[in-house]
């Protein structure tokens, strides 16, 4: 009978040992998870401002100004600019555009 009980309680201290290390393992992966949900957070926050920060340099203003500022390039009198009707080829996808469309399209700024 002593034996029976011997062995039970080593067999109960294992199993008690056991859980103990597999919560032990639970809460270190539960911590680490947190910290990765953290950075995954951090990181949209970053990619948002960096989208932001990028249709920012992209504005038509921010373009233009550069343009007349740094290049001193300006926008030409109406009566040099020239339109230049294109004719595709017949088997093109450009073809299929009828001509007022087109035309429509080219003159528009």
């Amino acid at each position: 009978m002593t034996r029976i009980n011997i062995l039970l309680t080593l067999i109960l201290i294992a199993c008690a040992l056991s859980v103990v290390t597999s919560q032990h393992k639970a809460r270190k992966l539960f911590v680490e998870l947190e910290k990765e949900q953290e950075l995954a957070r951090q990181l949209a926050v970053e990619w948002g401002q960096l989208q932001l920060e990028q249709s920012t340099w992209a504005t038509h203003t921010r373009i233009e100004k550069i343009a007349t500022g740094q290049l001193y390039m300006r926008v030409p009198d109406p009566s040099r600019v020239q339109i230049i009707p294109v004719t595709p080829a017949p088997n093109s996808p450009v073809s299929t555009i009828s001509n007022s469309t087109y035309s429509e399209k080219v003159s528009k700024p």
